[in-house]
């Protein structure tokens, strides 16, 4: 079997599953900030029954989430050392700036927000809840520049065969970034506002006793992504031109794909420099499935007087479309990756030349090892978050206030 093939399957698979995890956190925990910041003003018990039903579900997929990424770090070096060795100096600065973002401060304003529920002032575990959004927000931006880097490499020069950087600025501009970014971002607030409104139907097709709770979800998740689709394809459809001026080749060309392929095959031999018509078509099913979530806005005219809830029809049909964000996602991330073949950094390192030396033997048992890891945390994390959504918000262990200790008992008074 080709080494490369397995190489580059496993990448997909690994960073696909990873990927998964991402929106969905992206998306709650901005939710959970809107749920916590509306209770900590309005003071309404409602708001705070919602961010510790919420954020549980969020909890578990974070946890989940993290360990796919440590997983997905492993094969860099691994199945990629040609990468790390050539371009390692310049790739590596962001990958390590988002490490000490999501794994050190990230990671501690969240656990101090899990623990300080009745422990810390409302508006300090408030501002917790702020630091664990704008980390993730940092971690997303961080991850977009490294890749955005692979996709047009900037403020770098080659020198005895190694990539240094040279302009820590360039990667900050890179015209791949800016709308890559903000796609990321308004996909995950779709995937979060899916998820909210998909579980809050179905709830409320079950006659929940919480009905005024999933109610307010449902709004508050349909709304949200009534009001991110447009963004979401608004900043996909403009990333089209920077997309054809610098990479000619993906998604049919463009006017200066064939000077560009003349110069490859000069300086790196003849090949095959287009990339694979999968990345067309997950691009067209992903506007496809984009302009379905849009229709999101026919159904806010139904809130009026609760008869999206009354109908019953449309908490079908939101409940049905909840895979449609996460396909989408995926599409997406299939669609910009592959659409780079054959390269791993655009025109500057092929993907054959960045494997590792190791057999096809031992590179297949790492794609089978990695991905029946990855795949068994992907099913436990939504094994375990229909579970507890299913439990509904009655008490969430999230926030539960503590019990009193039976073996403290108060000091008798003295006269």
């Amino acid at each position: 079997m080709d080494t490369l093939l397995l190489a580059r399957l496993q990448f997909a698979t690994t960073t696909s599953i990873h990927f998964l995890f991402v929106v969905v956190t992206l998306g709650l925990v901005t939710l959970l900030v809107g749920l916590q910041t509306a209770g900590f003003l309005t003071g309404k018990p409602i708001y705070e029954r919602l961010t510790r039903f919420w954020g549980q579900l969020y909890v578990i997929n974070y946890v989940l989430g993290i360990a796919t990424g440590i997983v997905m770090e492993f094969q860099f070096g691994l199945n990629w050392s040609g990468l790390s060795r050539y371009v390692g100096n310049v790739f590596g600065a962001p990958l390590a700036i988002e490490t000490l973002v999501a794994f050190f401060l990230e990671s501690t304003f969240l656990g101090m927000w899990i623990f300080g529920w009745h422990r810390l002032r409302r508006g300090v575990h408030l501002a917790l809840l702020w630091g664990v959004a704008l980390t993730a927000y940092a971690s997303a931006f961080w991850i977009m520049v490294a890749n955005s880097w692979l996709q047009h490499p900037v403020g770098y020069e080659v020198r005895d065969g190694i990539a240094h950087l040279t302009d820590f600025g360039a990667l900050l501009t890179n015209p791949t970034l800016r709308f890559a970014f903000g796609h990321v971002l308004s996909a995950g607030l779709v995937a979060g506002g899916t998820l909210m409104a998909a579980v809050s139907a179905w709830h409320l097709l079950r006659r929940t006793p919480d009905f005024v709770l999933f109610r307010k979800s449902l709004r508050l998740g349909l709304v949200t992504v009534a009001l991110a689709v447009p963004v979401l394809l608004g900043f996909g459809f403009a990333q089209f031109g920077p997309i054809g001026q610098l990479q000619p080749t993906k998604f049919a060309g463009g006017p200066d794909r064939d000077a560009l392929v003349a110069e490859w095959t000069a300086k790196f031999g003849p090949g095959n420099y287009d990339p694979p018509a999968l990345s067309d078509a997950a691009l067209g099913f992903m506007i496809l499935i984009g302009f379905l979530l849009a229709c999101v806005w026919l159904l806010l005219p139904l809130l009026w007087r609760d008869w999206l809830i009354r109908l019953r029809f449309p908490l079908w049909l939101v409940l049905l479309a909840l895979p449609l964000p996460f396909v989408a996602v995926l599409l997406g991330w299939i669609a910009r990756e592959v659409g780079r073949q054959p390269w791993v950094a655009y025109g500057l390192l092929p993907t054959g030349q960045a494997v590792s030396p190791v057999g096809a033997g031992a590179m297949l048992t790492s794609l089978i090892g990695f991905s029946l890891l990855l795949g068994a945390l992907a099913v436990s994390n939504w094994v375990l978050l229909a579970r507890h959504a299913a439990r509904g918000a009655a008490d969430p262990a999230l926030g539960r206030p503590p019990a009193p200790d039976p073996d403290i008992r108060p000091e008798p008074a003295f006269a």
